[in-house]
């Protein structure tokens, strides 16, 4: 039993982390199966993408609470039988709102108490050259687990069903209950009643106002909602902050420390990793969009086209945690952000209606260097800032920041590509003087809608104008795609920007 016992703690917590990384990376080039299977739009689809990020980051510091209540490995199972639940629902999906409960909400959920969890008993597990490796195995699986989900969610897509992509996680669910023995419990540290109800409640109903804002900016219709949503979002947010601060001074128990983002280091870390996750969720998210929309690629060919970037990822990865013994992490992070505006600029130039594969190649290499140096330093120097004391509070915030930035990239990336499609469509219908019996308005509204189903249905469009309207649709993809990526280099401009204000972590200590 020694060795294999020794390790049996981080073979749990990697299926664990496994399975969460693998959802969020294996769906999107399911797309247009899911539209056309479950009879939604791309734009609902898309928010069920950015709500599971959202759900996970709302939860995050509520599930790293309660395993001071319950205890470690209570909290963690808790977690795993939601996510099974999810699992299951999301599987025998019939429509989008069931997609939506199963997969955004109840995994969501799940994946809020499972990941603290594990992050606290791998960390108490392990000591000093072992604790480092245990981190270093678990990320790396991680960073396996988003780097071949488009590959994985391919191939269950083309070959068998999506429905298997959540399927075949219940067999890692079932391996984790046969090896729960590994886990050790921790002894409760606080009751229910310490619970800070009102500070759960407050972050998670602003994390999700603000992100709806977004979202509901696909919609012109619903515009007028952006600014109340995205406001309300907002104040409520600061509301949270300070009665977190009101608490601590009254010495009660936060549901976070957030003096910690006090400390530069520290805020600045969290930041620029939600800087950093915005491109790589965009990305992730219109890749397969335009390849399944203009060059009518399926599922297993859009998730080769995205390999390329996923192992480049995960090399540069590894790579950059190797550098950081001769370079400090702040010059890899600028170095990185610079990097990864270049692929997103050079990406900007290769879409068109006769994009071949192989033209995404240098762009997304690129991208996926500046972004392997990123993730292989912000989590290490972030948390750096924080005393062995504020562990917990520390990763709770810096993943709920983290899936916060991914929601935030699924949902503002995909909404800037629809307006940039709207845009398009407008234009071109303008340069037709095909229009028939129907206005053009009538016109914009129906290829729009066409285009929100993944071009997969008839357009109910003026038969004289059908021949211009793939042309049309395409064309303004394609450009819709270039200032979409135009705006993806500009905010990994942004991170480089605040990244070279990021302290020296022996200067901040």
């Amino acid at each position: 039993m020694g060795d294999q016992y020794k390790w049996g703690v981080v073979l749990i917590a990697c299926m664990a982390i496994f399975i969460i990384v693998l959802d969020s990376s294996a769906m999107n080039v399911a797309i247009s199966t899911l539209v056309v299977e479950l009879n939604t739009t791309l734009s609902i689809i898309q928010s069920i993408i950015a709500l599971y990020a959202l759900i996970i980051a709302s939860f995050m510091l509520l599930g790293s609470k309660i395993q001071d209540i319950l205890g470690r490995k209570k909290t963690f199972l808790l977690g795993l039988a939601i996510y099974a639940s999810g699992t299951i629902t999301a599987t025998l999906s019939v429509n989008a709102g069931m997609l939506l409960l199963g997969w955004a909400v109840l995994e969501g959920i799940g994946a809020a108490l499972i990941l603290p969890a594990t992050t606290t008993i791998v960390g108490s597990s392990y000591q000093g050259k072992d604790k480092i490796t245990a981190f270093g195995i678990w990320g790396g699986i991680a960073a396996v687990g988003a780097a071949v989900g488009p590959i994985v969610g391919g191939i269950f897509t083309t070959y068998l069903s999506w429905r298997l992509v959540f399927g075949s996680e219940l067999i890692f669910v079932v391996l984790i209950l046969l090896f729960r023995h590994y886990l050790t419990e921790s002894k409760p540290t606080l009751k229910w009643k310490d619970l800070d109800i009102v500070g759960a409640a407050l972050s998670i109903v602003s994390l999700i106002l603000i992100v709806l804002g977004i979202l509901f900016l696909t919609k012109p219709q619903y515009w007028g909602y952006v600014a109340v949503l995205v406001g309300s979002g907002s104040v409520l947010f600061v509301l949270f902050l300070l009665w977190e601060r009101r608490r601590m001074k009254h010495g009660l128990e936060p549901l976070s420390d957030v003096n910690l983002l006090k400390n530069r280091l520290f805020g600045l870390g969290n930041f620029n990793s939600v800087i950093q996750q915005i491109p790589l969720a965009g990305f992730l998210f219109i890749i397969p969009v335009f390849l399944q929309q203009v060059t009518k690629l399926n599922a297993f060919d859009t998730g080769l086209a995205l390999l390329p970037a996923s192992i480049t990822i995960l090399i540069f990865s590894i790579l950059g945690a190797r550098l950081s013994s001769a370079l400090e992490s702040k010059y890899i992070i600028m170095i990185g952000f610079l990097i990864a505006a270049v692929g997103t600029y050079i990406l900007g130039g290769v879409f068109n209606v006769n994009t071949q594969i192989i033209d995404l190649v240098p762009g997304t290499v690129i991208f996926g260097v500046g972004i392997g140096f990123l993730l292989s330093q912000l989590t290490n120097l972030t948390m750096s800032a924080a005393g062995e004391e504020n562990e917990t509070d520390a990763s709770g915030l810096l993943n709920c920041f983290k899936n916060l930035g991914y929601s935030m990239g699924t949902a503002l990336i995909g909404v800037l590509l629809l307006l940039g499609i709207f845009g398009g469509l407008t234009a071109g219908i303008e340069s037709t003087t095909v229009a028939g019996n129907m206005t053009k308005e009538q016109i914009q509204e129906n290829l729009i809608n066409h285009v929100e189903k993944m071009q997969t249905d008839t357009p109910q469009i003026p038969p004289e104008l059908a021949p211009y309207s793939a042309e049309i649709i395409n064309s303004s993809i394609s450009s819709a795609m270039k200032q979409t990526f135009t705006i993806l280099s500009l905010i990994l401009l942004l991170g480089l920007v605040t990244s070279i204000f990021l302290p020296s972590p022996k200067k901040s200590s």
